[in-house]
């Protein structure tokens, strides 16, 4: 085994997420990075080679790639004595939802703020109702913060324009739990280490690179989708989420993103 090797085995070691080895999941942040775009088809062998180094067996695969297509995510077809998967109109939508959260270098912060207020009862179905289909943030079961004006189907509800003064540590806590400040600390370590220590005369395969840029996707996914973007005043001192987007984006600027057709050539 060559010191490359070595470096790629221990890069993926290290950037594996120890809360979610779904198989599911982590093929659904790989399509999502590398063939989101309509008509962008990965081959199963491409899928594989992708998948197998993080320790996942190939039956596994065709389980996981079985309940994508069961669940409406993903569809499959044969291409001689190939088969392409590649994500139908369902599984494109909601990977664009999340995708410029998940990539945003710099994300935006609201200036403008409201709070909402449900009592049991209708109330309550209604803040759920908003929450389903906006990006609210729950500060209990029935309170949520909102970004932006007040919406106009809330007749049920109290609310208040807010501005973010200050966050006591309860809430603090409530939006960053001690287990997803770890997670994000965790992964800013993992990427910094993978960073620092590749080999100045490493050239990776396509392979290689979907691997990597999977496993640090799906990862970050995890993190970044877990917490809102809010004032700063919201966080506890702990919070290391802006330290952690620097490095993964710099971890990822150091792989170029290989396009399917590449990738499906390489197996």
């Amino acid at each position: 085994m060559t010191q490359n090797d070595a470096w790629f085995e221990t890069a993926v070691t290290e950037l594996i997420d120890p809360q979610n080895q779904r198989v599911w999941s982590i093929i659904v942040s790989l399509f999502g990075d590398l063939a989101q775009e309509r008509g962008a088809q990965l081959s199963g062998g491409a899928v594989t080679r992708i998948i197998e180094p993080m320790g996942i067996k190939p039956e596994a695969i065709r389980v996981a790639l079985h309940r994508l297509r069961k669940d409406g995510w993903i569809e499959s077809a044969r291409s001689g004595r190939a088969s392409m998967h590649f994500l139908t109109d369902y599984g494109r939508a909601q990977s664009a939802q999340v995708t410029p959260r998940i990539y945003a270098r710099e994300p935006e912060i609201a200036q403008d703020w409201h709070l909402l207020i449900a009592e049991d009862g209708p109330g309550i179905r209604t803040l759920d109702d908003l929450m389903l289909t906006k990006p609210y943030t729950p500060i209990g079961r029935a309170v949520a913060l909102g970004a932006g004006p007040l919406p106009a189907d809330c007749e049920d509800l109290a609310a208040f324009e807010v501005t973010a003064r200050a966050a006591p540590a309860w809430l603090q806590s409530r939006l960053c739990p001690p287990d997803l400040i770890a997670a994000c600390t965790s992964l800013h370590d993992a990427a910094q280490r993978v960073r620092r220590t590749r080999p100045a005369d490493w050239q990776p395969t396509p392979l290689q690179i979907a691997t990597l840029r999977t496993l640090i996707v799906h990862r970050w996914r995890r993190v970044v989708l877990r917490h809102p973007d809010l004032p700063e005043v919201f966080y506890p001192d702990d919070w290391t989420g802006e330290l952690c987007r620097a490095e993964v984006f710099r971890l990822l600027d150091t792989l170029p993103f290989t396009g399917p057709a590449e990738v499906n050539a390489a197996v």
